[in-house]
């Protein structure tokens, strides 16, 4: 994850760098070498895979930056971890703060997925109502929600464990499909409130500039107030425990001329869920150089 950026590019290889330095051990090994040697189990946590998209992704900002000469984006957004490295672009915080900012984010949900028993469904095909509809079947008395919108006909749901078990059944009832994802924990959902109660102590400390770029909330799909610090931190709590509004977002971006998006490293789940969301957006994915 990010090795062939670093490879390739110096600036990557120092954002990957001063990481270490940040973080150092804390992680168990630098975050580099869990990034480019693994084990796929360790960099799949949670409170390591946050600070690893964080900076696999500004890495990879840098490096197109050190290739191109400059970038100028009109708007940035990042699907749930992702709006914080959208922050960073934008100049809200210093690549450091910000990454001690994603740490603990990272360790405060996996911190709250091991107090709780649960996990995450993908409903394939279904819309809102009928998401809903299933969260209402399967609930019984504990918690299941709409964690992420990411594109028409695939929401996540999120809850207790043995409530994503009933929401498969729940789902077949409606002639949906509903499969069950390899997570840690209930993002997204109120189980989550412990990490939000502590992100809020965390952001409550941390200076906040004000944005150099529209910035997409994951809570309310439009744009964060451009210099409104309280707020921001109000919106990133809450993000712990709302539902990702990926697929409204994006069909602002395209409703505004946004034609086209850089998808940062790593991977290309972004491209794949806006040619679901708007085919006549182009997205350029940048998992390698």
């Amino acid at each position: 994850m990010g090795r062939a950026w670093c490879e390739a590019s110096p600036a990557a290889r120092e954002t990957f760098d001063e990481a270490d330095d940040v973080l150092g051990e804390s992680l168990g090994a630098r975050l580099s070498d869990i990034c480019f040697e693994g084990p796929a189990e360790t960099l799949n946590r949670t409170d390591v895979a946050q600070p690893a998209l964080y900076v696999c992704g500004i890495a990879c900002y840098r490096a197109l930056v050190e290739r191109d000469g400059t970038l100028h984006p009109a708007s940035a957004a990042g699907l749930s971890l992702g709006e914080y490295t959208a922050l960073h672009l934008a100049g809200v915080f210093e690549f450091g703060d910000g990454l001690r900012l994603v740490a603990r984010r990272g360790r405060l949900m996996q911190e709250a997925a091991g107090r709780s028993i649960g996990s995450m469904v993908a409903l394939i095909g279904g819309d809102a109502g009928q998401a809903e509809q299933v969260c209402q079947a399967a609930a019984n008395g504990q918690v299941l929600v709409c964690a992420n919108f990411n594109a028409p006909g695939q929401i996540v749901l999120s809850g207790h464990r043995e409530a994503c078990e009933r929401a498969v059944a729940a789902a077949a009832d409606l002639d949906l499909r509903a499969t069950p994802l390899a997570v840690a924990g209930a993002f997204h959902s109120p189980l989550m409130q412990p990490a939000a109660d502590g992100m809020a102590q965390a952001l409550a400390s941390a200076t906040l500039a004000p944005l150099q770029l529209p910035v997409w909330s994951n809570v309310t799909a439009r744009p964060h107030d451009t210099d409104n610090p309280e707020l921001l931190r109000q919106r990133l709590v809450e993000q712990i425990v709302q539902p990702v509004r990926w697929s409204e977002t994006c069909q602002a971006l395209a409703a505004g001329d946004t034609m086209n998006c850089l998808e940062m490293a790593p991977g290309s789940v972004l491209r794949g869920l806006m040619r679901r969301i708007d085919r006549k957006v182009k997205v350029t994915s940048h998992d390698t150089p």
